[in-house]
């Protein structure tokens, strides 16, 4: 398909869709790994290994339904022309299952509260393939790694600055019911019932309601195209000849199969890895925020060096680092446990100061969560960019779509795995271990992918 001459858009168009980001982030940071995901695993179900179980099951079955449903829905966006109608169908959906985590008290119905989770989930992932599918109309080729790390350096530092006003304003210590900086929890927030975390859902969906708007009223959308019905016919149809057409754009299919498998893993990594600390070192809630914190800190910094890398090296080596850095680090926090990291090989002994991560395999395992900080956003940053460099403007919407479905056909697979394998041995680490396999084989697939990734039919 020819490509489509691309004029930049104004200024305050290109930063309203990166505020996207900064908009959507706080439901990954709060809600999903940092804040609400370990209160669940820790605090909502019977134990730890039930609550990790049901997470991950949460997680797989919203990845099954984005799986299927993001290239139908990419393709008919293609058709119909405008982004922002379908961003704004979702974000209702996920203000409104945002908004009833609210409920989720210990001892609660786990099932409605990870549907509820798990609706948030699908409705967030649609609204970004369809964010990401305007990128390439907003700016040419050569800048689209700039902006594309950029704007998820900003998601990181909006994620930041709400897990900090979360941390400093509202979760309060079980025993003395004070914040971190010594104050009472806003609006009474009572940290024995759980609401501290339960409130994060409301929060989350009021910061992404506000933060959207600039997008909604700035940001150039595409023309308006078919009616709807027509349109998905179209759409399905398209759908079709496009699966047919990248067997033979090979290099599109070789990034797409290898961001399958590795962006498995990297959910999965996010999702669990704050519940299976808190789980290991019985960390209060201010402690995961903090945690948190210090990783967002880092990734924002991982995403402004990935910027001007990504100009110098390429969208494709910014990957591969970054897939090197999340498997050395998945590596190291599940060889890290009271008194020891790396398998025992390096004994920690020493008794808890009592202060924040008090013991030397907490302070372990937080050097390594800095190399997931580092690489987490660069990882997901550039391929976003790989693909967008590999399509045109005008097929955006279709190859997003499934873009979408390569990060999620399988996402089911290693949440599945984490929880299975942790359900049948007793161990959360050994759960967690499986992580590493999806890095390594996505990494080896990338190894030999073409970038950019496109590989056109010969005329």
């Amino acid at each position: 398909m020819a490509e489509i001459a691309v004029q930049r858009a104004p200024e305050r168009g290109i930063w309203g869709w990166m505020l996207f980001d900064w908009a959507a982030q706080p439901f990954f940071t709060v809600i999903t790994t940092f804040i609400f995901g370990p209160y669940f695993v820790s605090r909502m179900a019977s134990d730890p290994e039930t609550g990790q179980a049901a997470w991950g099951y949460g997680i797989a079955a919203a990845g099954l339904a984005i799986a299927v449903l993001s290239p139908i829905l990419g393709s008919i966006a293609d058709q119909t022309g405008p982004r922002k109608p379908w961003i704004a169908l979702f974000a209702a959906v996920k203000i409104t299952s945002l908004c009833l985590l609210w409920f989720a008290a210990p001892g609660s119905n786990l099932f409605l509260v990870v549907l509820f989770f798990s609706l948030a989930s699908v409705a967030a992932e649609f609204s970004t393939v369809f964010n990401d599918s305007m990128m390439p109309r907003l700016v040419p080729k050569s800048e689209i790694g700039r902006i594309s790390n950029m704007a998820w350096g900003l998601g990181y530092l909006g994620g930041m600055i709400a897990l900090i006003f979360v941390v400093a304003f509202m979760a309060g210590s079980p025993e003395t019911g004070k914040t971190i900086i010594g104050l009472d929890p806003l609006f009474g927030l009572d940290p024995k019932l759980g609401e501290d975390a339960r409130a994060t859902g409301p929060l989350s969906a009021a910061w992404y309601l506000l933060f959207i708007l600039p997008m909604f009223f700035f940001t150039p959308d595409a023309v308006k195209g078919l009616p709807l019905g027509p349109a998905v016919r179209e759409g399905l149809s398209e759908l079709k000849s496009t699966l047919g057409e990248i067997r033979q754009r090979s290099g599109i299919f070789r990034f797409l199969v290898a961001r399958m498998i590795y962006q498995d893993g990297v959910n999965a990594l996010l999702a669990l890895g704050g519940a299976f600390a808190a789980a290991m070192f019985h960390w209060s809630i201010t402690e995961i925020g903090l945690f948190g914190i210090i990783l967002n800190v880092v990734a924002i910094v991982g995403c402004l060096v990935a910027a001007r890398l990504d100009l110098a090296l390429g969208s494709k080596a910014i990957v591969m680092i970054a897939l090197v850095l999340l498997s050395l680090a998945t590596i190291g926090i599940v060889s890290t446990g009271p008194g020891y990291t790396l398998f025992g090989a390096w004994m920690m002994p020493g008794a808890d100061s009592g202060g924040l991560f008090g013991t030397p395999a907490e302070k372990a395992y937080i050097f390594f969560g800095l190399l997931i900080g580092l690489a987490f956003g660069p990882v997901q940053a550039s391929s976003r960019s790989y693909m967008a460099r590999s399509v045109t403007a005008a097929e955006s919407g279709r190859y997003f779509g499934i873009y979408a479905l390569a990060g999620r056909a399988t996402s089911f697979a290693a949440p599945f795995m984490v929880a299975t394998i942790t359900l049948a041995s007793g161990s959360s680490r050994l759960g967690m271990a499986a992580i590493v396999l999806f890095l390594g084989v996505g990494l080896a697939i990338l190894i030999r992918t073409p970038y950019p990734a496109d590989n056109p039919p010969a005329e």
